[in-house]
């Protein structure tokens, strides 16, 4: 009973991690809508972000008797991870301009494809449950995104190139997080993530210090709550949590997108869209979940 307990709070832990990075879609669009730059608004969102781990990372260093784990950091693989989180946060960022809160959370989820097929240059190889969930996604992006004329929004292009890069960076993050500390790791693939977005900012864009802190909130949000909060809330939780009831949980990040920018930016879909998202979210809990099922099942018979 206890496990249970323990269970199902870090469960609920991750349901409102799920709430905070599925509304953070719409904080983002906020943020630019005030007149911020996707380069700046990621930038400073990252820079905040990295700044909330340092606490934890230095209140660690100082009261908690480190590890093998904690007291490495893998450089080199944490700024690689920093560059595809770069071109990862950028794409969405921009892509944010041109579509909703609703296609950018659903089409950013297709990163969990892509990261097994992106696996198969690694030598890795995909589950059928994975290649079964393909078309499902492949249909529900078709009904979500592309139109009665056959044309497919900028937006909703530029975020489908964002899950590719963001499966790049799992991938990455995947070779080094058990080389040293995550939250080490995390925390400089972050600030790498900030200069570059700083400096994309300051080449590309003009925003002035009125339109910052007109968007100081929806910055604050991004940074705060999604990089700092929401990241640590992953790492506790996912090694506190069956994956099954996690890969699921983590999957409702989308859905929270969609009832986010209903609530809060009037941003309404169409019965073909909504179609669309939900075999998009079918298909991405079929990928995660079912190969944990027939683990779990294998693991029952033996």
């Amino acid at each position: 009973m206890d496990t249970r307990k323990s269970s199902l709070k870090y469960e609920l832990l991750l349901l409102v991690m799920s709430i905070i990075w599925g509304s953070t879609f719409v904080a983002q669009q906020i943020g630019m809508a005030k007149g911020v730059g996707p380069m700046t608004y990621n930038g400073l969102r990252f820079a905040l972000g990295c700044l909330s781990l340092l606490p934890v990372i230095l209140w660690r260093k100082k009261y908690v008797a480190p590890t093998e784990e904690t007291s490495k950091l893998p450089v080199l693989g944490s700024l690689f991870a920093g560059l595809f989180l770069f071109g990862a946060a950028s794409f969405q960022q921009i892509g944010l301009q041109y579509t909703t809160s609703a296609n950018s959370g659903f089409i950013t989820g297709f990163y969990i494809l892509f990261v097994p097929l992106l696996g198969l240059f690694l030598g890795q190889k995909i589950s059928k449950s994975v290649w079964a969930a393909i078309p499902v996604c492949l249909f529900g992006f078709y009904l979500l995104s592309v139109t009665a004329d056959f044309k497919i929004s900028k937006g909703d292009v530029l975020t489908l190139v964002c899950a590719v890069l963001w499966a790049c960076q799992i991938l990455v993050i995947d070779r080094v997080a058990s080389q040293g500390d995550s939250l080490q790791i995390a925390c400089l693939q972050f600030a790498l993530c900030a200069v570059l977005s700083v400096l994309s900012g300051l080449f590309f864009e003009h925003c002035t210090l009125a339109q910052v802190k007109a968007a100081s909130g929806a910055i604050a949000y991004g940074g705060f709550m999604s990089v700092g909060i929401a990241f640590t809330l992953q790492v506790i939780c996912q090694k506190r949590c069956p994956p099954a009831p996690a890969a699921i949980i983590m999957s409702l990040e989308a859905v929270f997108a969609a009832i986010a920018g209903y609530l809060v930016l009037n941003q309404e879909l169409t019965r073909r869209a909504i179609l669309g998202c939900v075999l998009i979210f079918v298909g991405v809990v079929m990928a995660q979940v079912l190969p944990l099922l027939q683990r779990d099942e294998g693991g029952d018979r033996k």
